[in-house]
């Protein structure tokens, strides 16, 4: 986690994500979804120094100012110049081929350093967040609700669950780190969360010694229990519990894992 802000229902996404500028600096490369593509928004996270990559609806007016090589066109949004992505992207299972459009918004306005292809495939990734959301809610929580019943309590508690996730994000990439070529991605939370949970109930380790060990008990039992790297994802984010006990209605949410490829394809517009 680079930053975090919360607070009452009454507040937009927006405003939340404009708040978190303070987070961003030279360097970054932000990903964001179709909510996030505001022109004033942009440019506030623009000024910041860091580079953006944003989705924004296929169906939205940009005219261009100029074309790149690669297909992908400059345009204008209030001060930012940004490079503007149209790509077909198809993902093949056994199941067949399901495709969609993107259209991205990006401040790398050179396709030679940063390949359209490249951008289309490195958005995909952006659904990753949503596996923090997962470890925060289910696996930390188990699916509770917050104990505290005011404001002040609801806050406090907020921050001592990002304090823990985030305690358990660095010595897993501590881990990870130990390893040279070892992806991240493949440290698993849940066991990340155990380990750390029998170091509390045995209390080992709490007396610090005087050789400096960034891999720890945590990290060990991470780099024993590894995960097969990451699989593609093959289907648009939807709610796969029903908050009711009984069987939710619709179509019965398929669970099966298949192995997949995505073809990228870029759109260009007739001069």
């Amino acid at each position: 986690m680079v930053g975090a802000v919360f607070g009452p229902a009454a507040t937009g996404e927006l405003e939340y994500a404009r708040r978190l500028a303070v987070d961003l600096r030279a360097g970054m490369l932000l990903l964001g979804d179709r909510n996030f593509a505001a022109a004033a928004l942009l440019n506030h996270w623009a000024a910041t120094g860091a580079d953006l990559l944003v989705r924004c609806k296929s169906g939205r007016s940009l005219p261009a100012v100029a074309r790149c090589r690669d297909g992908s066109t400059l345009a204008r949004l209030g001060a930012l110049t940004v490079r503007v992505i149209d790509a077909e992207v198809g993902i093949v299972t056994s199941r067949g081929t399901r495709t969609g459009h993107y259209r991205l918004l990006t401040t790398l306005t050179n396709p030679s350093t940063h390949p359209a292809g490249e951008l289309v495939r490195l958005y995909h990734e952006r659904w990753e967040i949503e596996t923090a959301y997962a470890e925060l809610k289910s696996t930390i929580l188990g699916g509770r609700v917050l104990r505290a019943r005011t404001p002040a309590g609801i806050e406090q508690e907020v921050w001592a669950l990002l304090v823990a996730y985030q305690a358990l994000r660095t010595a897993m990439t501590d881990a990870t780190d130990s390893v040279p070529g070892t992806d991240p991605d493949r440290a698993g939370f849940t066991t990340a969360l155990a380990a750390a949970r029998d170091q509390l109930v045995l209390a080992a380790g709490i007396i610090t010694g005087t050789v400096t060990d960034l891999v720890g008990a945590i990290g060990r039992h991470v780099l024993a229990h590894l995960l097969p790297a990451r699989r593609i994802r093959t289907k648009d984010r939807i709610v796969k519990r029903a908050i009711s006990k009984y069987n939710a209605r619709g179509p019965t949410i398929d669970r099966t894992t298949y192995k997949a490829t995505i073809n990228i394809t870029m759109l260009t517009s007739s001069p």
